[in-house]
């Protein structure tokens, strides 16, 4: 049972609940065809994942971070562990459960991704995360759990934020949780309406989708905006939208305006792809900084 009530301090606390993986991010020249190998100019590895690459940049960003995730036992899960260093870990999986992998290929900027995601999680435990919690942000991918927390959050008057990268079984049960549901473009509703519009009417009080280099576009019961997206040379867009989340669910978390907090996400996620991995931005911050 989770009972939280929503508090001010210096050090905000943001809770994020979904997916976690480990990405093998490769740079190529460009994908490979059927039957053909490429070879790559560099390998990373490291932290993937919606909620997870959101409650990283969340933590670069001064919060407290309580990340809700399915993780397991094995080497995978501790090499994981080590890489979320500073958040702290509630890991609901269920005996056996190993984290899945998620290969990226990126040429030019811009990227294509294999990954299991949470399709192979059955039965995750019911999340318990104590004390006093600021936001909540969920991607959807463990929605059982997502579902619990949202709706304690949302009773408790704590903003809820929903990473929408894709549609997903059991949305329609979350939004209803949902206090601002910021989404992708690649994001549709299965009635194929408008889906700001659609996000407003199943529950959400604001709606924000994404566009890439375009505007976002923000629409609230007392009308819509957008934000422009500062110009950017785009090096890899892997995770943008997962850096846009993690600032955003941050600057609401410390009690900024949704409108300011879109200005800031946008703001963080251009910077992102001048640099190579979601945290790249973070890296080149602190070798200034040091």
């Amino acid at each position: 049972m989770t009972s939280w009530q929503a508090t001010s301090t210096a050090e905000p606390h943001v809770v994020c609940c979904g997916l976690t993986t480990l990405d093998l991010v490769y740079e190529v020249d460009s994908p490979p065809t059927a039957d053909q190998k490429v070879v790559a100019r560099d390998l990373l590895v490291d932290v993937g994942g919606p909620a997870a690459n959101a409650a990283r940049v969340a933590h670069a960003l001064g919060c407290r971070v309580t990340l809700v995730t399915a993780l397991g036992s094995g080497p995978l899960a501790v090499l994981l562990r080590d890489r979320l260093a500073g958040i702290e870990v509630e890991d609901v999986a269920p005996p056996g459960h190993r984290p899945p992998v998620s290969t990226a290929l990126v040429s030019g900027g811009r990227r294509a991704v294999v990954s299991m995601n949470a399709t192979r999680l059955s039965s995750p435990a019911d999340p318990i995360v104590r004390g006093d919690v600021d936001a909540l942000l969920v991607d959807g991918h463990l929605m059982g759990p997502a579902i619990t927390l949202a709706s304690a959050a949302r009773h408790a008057g704590i903003t809820v934020v929903l990473d929408g990268g894709s549609w997903k079984e059991g949305t329609w049960d979350l939004l209803p949780h949902v206090e601002i549901a910021a989404v992708s473009a690649d994001f549709a509703l299965p009635t194929r309406g408008d889906v700001l519009a659609g996000l407003l009417d199943a529950g959400a009080a604001a709606a924000v989708r994404t566009n890439g280099p375009d505007p976002v576009e923000v629409l609230t019961a007392t009308g819509g905006f957008t934000v422009e997206v500062p110009a950017a040379t785009v090096v890899d867009s892997l995770g943008a939208g997962d850096v846009f989340h993690g600032a955003l669910v941050a600057a609401l978390a410390g009690g900024t305006g949704l409108g300011a907090s879109v200005e800031r996400a946008t703001a963080a996620a251009s910077a992102s792809v001048a640099h190579r991995g979601v945290m790249g931005w973070r890296q080149r911050n602190a070798s200034a900084e040091a």
